[in-house]
C-alpha cells in the first residue's frame, strides 16, 4: 500500500473551533473501497471559566498555560472517501482505546479519537489522550480477586476492578491505608480488616515479607488467598482530569464539522454528525449528553444523532480518582445518577427529579437518539433503572427524540449468530456462550437513524419490554425451567452508596470522601419475562430465538474461583435442546426436543424465513442480512 506523509501543523483561529489550537495529520494512506486514512493528533486548550467547561471536575485545579487555559493532546483517525461524501460524519467512540477508522461505505466519513486518559501502552490501544493532573490528594480504592495460588505481590492498579482500571493510581502515603478481605461480593458488608502487620506497600517477588518497600505494589504476608477478595483503601495523589476527554470529543467533532479553513481536512464535507458506541462507549455517549457536551463552545450542536449500544449506564469519569475503564463490580459507579431519558423523580434514592436530557433541553442541543439493549444489560449492567426507575415500579416513557430497541435473549452486544447445534464451552462460565445475534438489529437501526437525521424519515418504532411486563428476579427464577445440571440465574446487584457530602450523585461528579464507601441499600431490579423454554418474550426476536435450538439467556455463572456461582462475564448462556424426546427424558429436561418441535428441515427453514421476513417488513432487519440468514438456515443441519 502506497503511503504518503502529510504534515499539517496549522494554527486554528476560527471561533467555532477555538478549543482546538492545532491539528496535525501525520500520515495518509490509501484504503480499499475508495477511501483514504488520515492519522495524527490534535491539541486543545480549555478555558476553565467558560460555562461549557465548568462541569469538568477539577479543571480549575489543573495546570494552566500563559493564557490561563488547560491544555491536552489526543490522537485521531479519519477514514474519508476520496470522492464525494454523503455529508455524514460517523464518530465511533473507542472502547478502552481500541478500534480503527474504517471505510464504512455509503460515502460516510468515519472518525475516531482518544478520550480515555488512563490507558496502558498496549498494542491494541490505538487512540490515546494526554491529560493534565490535579495536584490534590484523596481517597481511592483498588480491588484484587482470583489471584493464582502463591501470589505474594500485586500492582496497586486502577480502580475497584484493578484489572480494568487502567494506569496505576499514585499512592500519596502509606499512612491511613487499610486492607479488607471479603468472602463474597454478595455479602459486601462482611468485610474483615486485615491487620497492618500482615500486609505492606512492598514488592515481595524476590524479597520475603515485608519485602522491598514500594508504594506501587501490595504484598500480603503468606500470599493472597484465592478464596478471598481484597479491597485496598488508601490516599492517592494527582488524579487525572478525565472529563477533559469528553471536551476533546466535543471540540474535535465541532472543528471537523464547522471549521471552513484549510486546516480542517474535512472542510465543506460534513453536514450531519452521528456518534456511535457500544458498551463502555455507549455509556460515554450517555454521559456526553447528560453533562452538556453536545453544545460546542460557541453554542452549536455537536452531534445530530447518537447510537448508544448496550451501554445503559453513565461513564464513571467526572469525579476525583475516577475509573472510566471500570465495570460493574462492588464499589464501582455508573448507575448512581439518572439513567433515564425522561424526567423521573428518584424518590427511592432521594435524588429528586432529573433526566439525561436536562442540559441539552436547556440549550436546545438534544440529538436524535437510537439506543440498543440486550438481555445481559438487565442481568449485569443494571438496565432495569433505565426502564423502571430506582423503585422498580415506574413506567418511564421515552421522549420524542429517543427510540429504544431491545434484542430479546441476546448477550452483551450479541452472539456470533448462525445455526450451529454444537458450540464451544467457555472456560470460566458454567453455560455455553449465547450465540443469539444482535448485529443485524444494529445495522438496521443505524440505517434508520441516518435517515432520521438526514431526511427526517421516522425510524422504526421502539420495541422493548414495557415496564409493566418486567418481573422480579425471583419471579424469573420461579418461571425458568428446572433443567438437570443447569444453574439457577444470577445477576449483579445494584447498590446505593454513601459517597460523602462532596459527591454529586446526579452528575456523578465531585470527590468521594470515604473508602470503601458505605452501602445504604440495594436497589430493586426487574427482568424481562420468559416463556416455558426460558426464552424471552418481548422485544426484537431474532430468527434464531424465534426458531430456537435451545434456551438463550443473558446470564451465566462462574464455574470456579472467588466468584463461583455469581454472574459470569457478559457472554450470556445457551442451553441446547435435546435432539430427541428419549434424550430429553433421560436428561430430565422438560423442554420439548428438536424432533418434537420441527418435523422436518424444511419446516424449520420456513419458520426462520417467516421471522426474517417479518423483521424486514418492520425495518428491524436489512434485506441483505435476511438473505444471509436464510442461506445459513438452509445449510444448517437442523433438525
Amino acid at each position: 500500500m502506497k503511503l504518503r506523509i502529510l504534515l499539517l501543523a496549522c494554527m486554528i483561529a476560527s471561533p467555532a473551533s477555538a478549543a482546538v489550537i492545532k491539528l496535525t495529520v501525520e500520515k495518509t494512506s490509501a484504503m480499499a473501497g475508495g477511501y483514504e486514512l488520515l492519522e495524527g493528533h490534535f491539541n486543545g486548550a480549555l478555558n476553565p471559566g467558560d460555562p461549557h467547561n465548568a462541569i469538568i471536575n477539577d479543571i480549575k485545579l489543573a495546570p494552566k498555560n500563559a493564557a490561563g487555559k488547560v491544555e491536552y493532546s489526543a490522537t485521531f483517525a479519519i477514514a474519508r472517501p476520496t470522492g464525494s461524501t454523503s455529508g455524514v460524519l460517523v464518530y465511533d467512540v473507542t472502547n478502552r482505546g481500541r478500534g480503527a477508522a474504517a471505510a464504512i461505505g455509503d460515502g460516510h466519513i468515519n472518525v475516531l479519537s482518544g478520550w480515555q486518559g488512563d490507558l496502558d501502552d498496549r498494542p491494541e490501544v490505538h487512540q490515546k489522550i494526554e491529560l493534565p493532573s490535579a495536584p490534590v490528594n484523596g481517597p481511592a480504592l483498588v480491588r484484587f480477586m482470583d489471584m493464582p495460588a502463591g501470589t505474594t505481590t500485586m500492582p496497586v492498579k486502577g480502580g475497584p476492578q484493578g484489572n480494568y482500571g487502567g494506569r496505576t493510581f499514585e499512592v500519596a502515603t502509606a499512612d491511613g491505608a487499610a486492607l479488607y478481605t471479603g468472602v463474597s461480593d454478595d455479602r459486601p458488608s462482611a468485610q474483615t480488616l486485615v491487620p497492618k502487620s500482615d500486609w505492606a506497600f512492598a514488592d515481595c517477588t524476590t524479597t520475603p515479607f515485608p519485602g522491598k518497600p514500594d508504594l506501587t505494589q501490595l504484598c500480603v504476608k503468606g500470599g493472597f488467598n484465592p478464596a478471598l477478595a481484597y479491597t485496598l483503601a488508601f490516599t492517592a495523589k494527582n488524579p487525572k482530569v478525565f472529563s477533559i476527554g469528553l471536551a476533546a470529543t466535543r471540540d474535535l467533532v465541532a472543528f471537523l464539522r464547522y471549521d471552513a479553513s484549510s486546516a480542517n481536512p474535512l472542510a465543506g464535507k460534513v453536514r450531519w454528525t452521528i456518534g456511535r458506541g457500544a458498551s463502555q462507549s455507549g455509556n460515554y455517549l450517555r454521559s456526553f449528553i447528560h453533562l452538556g457536551f453536545n453544545a460546542s463552545e460557541d453554542d452549536r450542536i455537536v452531534f445530530d444523532g447518537l447510537n448508544p449500544i448496550v451501554g445503559p449506564r453513565l461513564l464513571p469519569s467526572n469525579y476525583r480518582f475516577a475509573t472510566p475503564g471500570g465495570l460493574v463490580g462492588l464499589y464501582e459507579l455508573g448507575s448512581d445518577g439518572p439513567n433515564w431519558w425522561s424526567a423521573y423523580n428518584d424518590t427511592a434514592r432521594g435524588e429528586g427529579r432529573h433526566s439525561l436530557l436536562d442540559r441539552c433541553r436547556t440549550d436546545k442541543t438534544c440529538p436524535k437518539i437510537a439506543e440498543i439493549f440486550g438481555s445481559t444489560e438487565f442481568w449485569d449492567l443494571h438496565a432495569s433503572l433505565d426502564f423502571a426507575g430506582s423503585d422498580g415500579k415506574a413506567d418511564i416513557p421515552l421522549p420524542a427524540n429517543v427510540r429504544r430497541y431491545y434484542n430479546a435473549g441476546a448477550p452483551h452486544n450479541g452472539g456470533r449468530g448462525g445455526f450451529d447445534l454444537i458450540t464451544p464451552l467457555t472456560q470460566a462460565c458454567v453455560l455455553i456462550s449465547n450465540p443469539n445475534p444482535a448485529s443485524d438489529t444494529s445495522r438496521a437501526v443505524f440505517a434508520g437513524l441516518v435517515d432520521w437525521v438526514t431526511k427526517g424519515t421516522e425510524p422504526p418504532p421502539s420495541l422493548y419490554p414495557a415496564p409493566g411486563t418486567l418481573i422480579t428476579p425471583s419471579a424469573y427464577d420461579k418461571a425458568f425451567p428446572k433443567i438437570a445440571g443447569v444453574p439457577r440465574p444470577a445477576y449483579s446487584p445494584t447498590y446505593q452508596y454513601d459517597l460523602g457530602k462532596g459527591f454529586n450523585n446526579n452528575d456523578m461528579s465531585g470527590a468521594i470522601s470515604m473508602g470503601p464507601p458505605r452501602i445504604t441499600k440495594e436497589i430493586p431490579q426487574r427482568m424481562p419475562r420468559i416463556d416455558a423454554d426460558g426464552n424471552e418474550l418481548d422485544g426484537i426476536r431474532s430468527p434464531l430465538i424465534s426458531a430456537p435450538l435451545g434456551t438463550y439467556v443473558g446470564w451465566n455463572v462462574f464455574a470456579s474461583g472467588f466468584e463461583k456461582g455469581r454472574f459470569c462475564n457478559n457472554i450470556g448462556g445457551y442451553i441446547p435442546f435435546a435432539a430427541t424426546k428419549a434424550e430429553r427424558l433421560a436428561k430430565g429436561d422438560p423442554r420439548p426436543s428438536l424432533e418434537e418441535r420441527y418435523p422436518s428441515h424444511a419446516a424449520y427453514v420456513a419458520k426462520v424465513k417467516a421471522q426474517a421476513d417479518a423483521l424486514v417488513a418492520r425495518r428491524y432487519m436489512l434485506v441483505e442480512d435476511a438473505v444471509r440468514i436464510m442461506k445459513e438456515a438452509e445449510e444448517a443441519k437442523v433438525p
